[in-house]
């Protein structure tokens, strides 16, 4: 009987790639990383977009190598303090446990400082976009 190679990290077996996404980029950022490569996939591409746009990074390319590519995320961090421009990462519907918001209901994050990002019939978009053009959706993360 053949038996797996122990402490191998087999990347098939990861059930939350958003949650593995968020923990990358908060790893990296903990431990004050320019830049941080993730694998890529169409919401992560999206959601990187958001983050971009919304100013919490600095810039993202995308490279194809490979059967899926990569994400290379620029993290943006203060001049002076050298603060990293994300504060708080937070996965809010996980697999054991959708989240789902119409759109009256969408949450604001910290007073509308924080962005959270929604998959919506529409695309993945924030919580400003999703009101101002009446829908919800999956509540995928806050961002602040």
């Amino acid at each position: 009987m053949l038996k797996k190679p122990v402490g191998k990290l087999d990347l098939a077996m990861i059930t939350d790639p958003i949650a593995d996404y968020l923990n990358r980029v908060r790893n990296a950022i903990m431990a004050g990383h320019k830049i941080v490569e993730i694998p890529a996939s169409n919401l992560k591409k999206e959601i990187t977009r958001i983050l971009q746009d919304q100013g919490f990074i600095l810039n993202h390319k995308v490279e194809d190598n490979g059967p899926q590519g990569t994400i290379k995320i620029a993290l943006k961090y203060d001049k002076v303090t050298n603060e990293p421009a994300i504060r708080s990462l937070k996965r809010v519907s996980k697999p054991g446990l959708r989240t789902y918001r119409g759109s009256g209901e969408l949450p604001r994050v910290i007073n509308g400082l924080g962005v959270a990002i929604v998959s919506t019939s529409k695309g993945v978009m924030t919580d400003k976009q999703a009101r101002k053009e009446n829908v919800g959706g999956e509540v995928l993360c806050y961002v602040y």
